[in-house]
């Protein structure tokens, strides 16, 4: 663990030294990846049923405040096509002073997260449960850009399967020329990074349609006839009028969003390590997405979080700190501030292409066709969540998938503790064996003399409230009470208050039964936690041994003094 956890890795980099010649390699990685966020960030706000301009000042922002702060050397924050459909979804029911609010308190929790030192956790939600709703937000995109893909003068209805009646019924009234601009769009797109991979796909092909657009005079839609004029200045910082009740409404969606945001950039940052081979810090990069969303609503912004893509080609662009990453927010500023006004002239059919490219990056379908061949209950979580995703709601997805996986989880671990008897009632000469090999187990029981009246049962696995109905059950299973019974804990890493309230009235009843109960071989932890419960007072110092031998030699003592 690093001995800085909170410390950004920007001044980690500003200690060790940095060199010009590194700086020139972030100067040209910055550069490449401003120009790649600029159409995104227009693309991604358009979609999200706010301004052009907006994903914009989210790029220079939260792009700046990310690297600023973040926990990773080469991570690119900025808006993110994750994003879209819960923004699109608060937007419309509580216009954007509704999407600020819910961003901010995203962002609070976000810090706090981080703060709590929670990174490590968000890391490890389910997998089933990241490509479900990836995968589910990856579909609603694709078929929210069918319209302005094929030109389509209709009003869509909010849900999914209504949608795709409308676009049937729309065939018809395809506009010929928006197609056209699409699909140029999207062979530009696909077939680009085989001639050139130093010049941006997207770039190229915002830049090709434009001009196709304006020198054959092709009557389609564009962002100035869709939005009006772009201002090249940033909003004057707002900040949105609050109410207890909005409060209320908003806070499903604000963990939608802070959930999106950790788990986003975290998986985004592991990417990054896979590629770089360093390690990043989870809760301070938690805790600069928090700061970055906080902040950026107050200029007009929208959610933000670590972007994969970007991330990705500013590694293999030569980024190596992050410098970078604010280079890059430098760079967006500038093309806003000089050529804002030339994104008036963007089709719409040309955004919807990227988009359509993007969502099918972000579907991953193949990771999704090859979940679909993991135990049922991965399937089962991974179908929910895309489902519920698709056709109801994103915050009840995540909802529903985290909580799905969690009993999933839970069944899984209670299937990985067991408590067993160990020994029978038997004469002196007799002996139980747990293990298949004693050999490979020294302390196996097999090796050792049980005597007559003892019973020895072992709890393998966590003792925790989902296993103790199963300790309880093996406790009833008894048929003849002994006089001593031995618990042997040594493969019982942690115990939770429902395990040792279990324990507890195994205690109890034993002493109203005359049974002398012996703990054996429980480490530091439970012994900690036994003691806090007071439970060691229970069954007395003198009955809790280290190891099974002493365990056994204080139960023919036991039995000695019964006689």
């Amino acid at each position: 663990m690093s001995s800085r956890p909170f410390e950004p890795k920007l001044l980690t980099v500003l200690r060790e030294g940095y060199s010009l010649k590194t700086f020139s390699k972030d100067l040209i990685a910055g550069i490449i990846v401003g120009i790649v966020a600029l159409p995104l960030s227009i693309a991604f706000a358009i979609a999200s049923g706010v301004k052009p301009e907006q994903g914009l000042y989210t790029a220079v922002i939260a792009g700046f405040l990310i690297s600023l702060l973040s926990g990773s050397r080469v991570q690119i924050g900025g808006p993110t096509g994750a994003f879209i459909v819960i923004v699109f979804s608060i937007v419309q029911k509580h216009g954007y002073d509704g999407l600020a609010l819910a961003t901010i308190m995203a962002g609070v929790l976000l810090i706090i997260m981080g703060l709590a030192r929670l990174g490590e956790v968000i890391k490890y939600i389910p997998y089933p449960v990241t490509v479900g709703f990836t995968s589910g937000i990856a579909v609603i995109i694709f078929t929210t850009q069918i319209k302005e893909f094929f030109g389509l003068n209709v009003a869509l209805p909010e849900h999914f399967i209504p949608k795709w009646i409308t676009y049937f019924k729309s065939i018809p009234h395809i506009d010929i020329q928006s197609a056209i601009i699409g699909v140029l769009t999207l062979f530009i797109l696909i077939f680009w990074p085989k001639v050139s991979r130093k010049l941006p796909g997207p770039l190229v092909a915002i830049v090709a349609s434009t001009a196709a657009v304006h020198f054959l005079n092709l009557a389609v839609p564009t962002i100035g006839s869709r939005f009006g004029t772009i201002p090249n200045h940033f909003a004057a910082p707002h900040f949105p009028p609050i109410s207890f009740d909005l409060l209320s409404q908003l806070s499903s969606s604000a963990l939608a969003i802070a959930l999106l945001a950790g788990i986003e950039s975290l998986l985004s940052a592991v990417v990054a390590d896979g590629m770089t081979g360093r390690k990043h810090r989870s809760n301070i990069e938690l805790i600069a997405q928090g700061a970055a969303n906080v902040i950026t609503p107050l200029f007009g912004g929208i959610p933000a979080t670590g972007a994969i893509a970007r991330t990705a080609t500013n590694i293999k662009s030569g980024g190596q700190t992050p410098v970078a990453g604010i280079i890059h927010a430098i760079t967006i500023l500038l093309l806003f501030l000089v050529f804002g006004k030339w994104a008036e002239l963007i089709p719409m059919a040309t955004l919807a292409g990227i988009l359509m490219v993007v969502a099918y990056n972000m579907s991953e379908w193949q990771l999704f066709v090859k979940l679909l061949r993991s135990p049922k209950s991965d399937i089962a979580v991974l179908l929910i969540t895309f489902l519920l995703t698709v056709l109801v709601d994103l915050t009840v997805a995540i909802e529903v998938g985290v909580v799905l996986a969690s009993f999933l989880f839970m069944r899984r671990m209670v299937d990985v503790t067991q408590v067993r008897s160990i020994t029978k009632f038997m004469n002196e000469d007799e002996r139980s064996d747990l293990s298949d090999n004693p050999a490979a187990d020294p302390n196996a029981i097999a090796a050792r003399k049980v005597p007559m009246g003892v019973e020895v049962f072992e709890i393998n696995g966590p003792f925790f409230f989902g296993a103790t109905d199963k300790f309880r059950d093996t406790m009833r299973g008894i048929q003849k009470p002994p006089k001593v019974l031995i618990l042997r804990m040594r493969h019982v890493p942690t115990i939770d208050a429902t395990g040792l309230r279990a324990l507890e009235d195994t205690v109890q009843k034993a002493k109203k039964d005359g049974i002398t109960v012996i703990l054996s071989a429980a480490n530091a932890r439970l012994m900690k936690r036994l003691n806090n419960a007071g439970i060691t007072e229970q069954i007395g110092k003198e009955n809790i041994l280290p190891e099974i031998d002493e365990a056994l030699l204080r139960a023919e003592e036991i039995l000695k003094n019964k006689k």
